[in-house]
């Protein structure tokens, strides 16, 4: 438990922080004076003003905020603080203020994955046969244990990936499998065929199969720092989409947000196992939850980032800012969404350990 708790305070503290860091580097390059940085909600636990700045770290470690100057549209400045407000700087400036958090944590997805691609290269799964299944076109052209797939229709093959979309694309037709067992060099014909499998999401979904099974065995490929930076950009934008469809398939109902929505107990368990897994492991998941956090973050809800950015919107094609009183309902049902939402997580959480037990 205190492996867990230690772990999940460290993924908050780096993905709050880096969320924090780009709302205020933003607004110090635009102008706008800056009150306060907190890592968490609530008291202060302890603080430190440098220049007109307090940086605080707070009691309730669910987040985070930075308070700028003229923050509320609404609120009294004197003359000499117009300069430095957030509301009377231009409307596009305070648009790329409030995206800076969530884009922050994609740049600190991209840094982790670079980091992890330079120091540990790029695991790759095999393309290793593990399994043969009866009566697949695999098993009629003769497929067995272990073999080695080293090509199809002459296109080389470096990764069970690699293997597994060049028999999607085929369109049912025939495959010439050059492949490798033992010491020998095989080359066999077959015909995949189009099956109905389970998708990510547990959808039904049409693919070309061979009716093979990964053998699990990986290699570590190493990269340059070129090679680095264009996968680290690869697999954030991999997850982000990934994130994305399973948002609007929860929404839809296609998937249960009872399996799949988690919270803070969910997270702090989680953490503790990646923890115990080591540094690489750690960083991968500090990373996905980085991508996970960008994301939420950019949904047109009141309170969070892309609500305000929703709502700037809005003021640029209106010329004017909203109503008061429309802006304070808004944030009103913004928040009740919010708390039902992490009650809800919560519930999932708890119920999972009663299952568990």
């Amino acid at each position: 438990m205190s492996t867990s708790i230690i772990a999940f305070v460290i993924v908050l503290g780096v993905l709050i922080f880096f969320h924090e860091l780009g709302h205020f580097l933003f607004a110090r390059l635009f102008g706008v004076g800056v009150e306060k940085f907190s890592l968490g909600f609530g008291p202060k636990v302890v603080g430190k003003k440098i220049g007109m700045t307090e940086y605080l770290i707070s009691a309730i470690p669910l987040g985070g905020y930075v308070k700028m100057v003229g923050e509320e549209p609404d609120g009294k400045l004197l003359p000499e603080e117009i300069p430095f407000s957030f509301t009377h700087k231009h409307i596009f400036k305070k648009i790329l203020i409030v995206a800076a958090g969530p884009v922050f944590n994609l740049i600190l997805t991209i840094a982790i994955f670079f980091g992890l691609f330079c120091f540990y290269g790029m695991l790759v799964l095999k393309p290793v046969v593990g399994s043969v299944g009866e009566g697949t076109p695999a098993y009629i052209a003769g497929l067995q244990k272990d073999d080695l797939i080293e090509a199809i229709n002459g296109v080389p093959v470096d990764s069970w990936e690699k293997m597994a979309e060049l028999v999607s694309i085929c369109n049912g037709e025939e495959l010439e499998v050059n492949l490798r067992r033992g010491d020998s060099a095989l080359v066999v014909k077959l015909t995949p065929e189009l099956q109905i499998t389970k998708n990510l999401f547990g959808e039904d979904a049409e693919r070309y199969l061979i009716g093979i099974v990964s053998s699990g065995k990986v290699f570590q490929r190493p990269l340059n720092l070129g090679q680095a930076a264009v996968e680290s950009v690869a697999q954030t934008w991999k997850i982000s989409k990934l994130t994305v469809l399973g948002i609007v398939k929860m929404i839809q109902g296609t998937i249960s947000a009872k399996d799949n929505l988690g919270g803070p107990i969910q997270i702090a368990q989680m953490a503790g196992d990646f923890y115990k897994e080591g540094v690489p492991n750690f960083l991968s998941f500090i990373a996905f939850l980085s991508v996970t956090l960008a994301i939420l973050n950019f949904l047109p809800i009141p309170v969070l980032d892309g609500g305000h950015i929703f709502f700037f919107i809005i003021e640029s094609v209106t010329g004017r800012p909203l109503n008061l009183k429309f802006r304070e309902i808004s944030q009103q049902i913004g928040i009740a969404v919010l708390v039902m939402l992490m009650i809800f997580a919560f519930y999932n959480d708890i119920m999972r350990i009663v299952v568990q037990k």
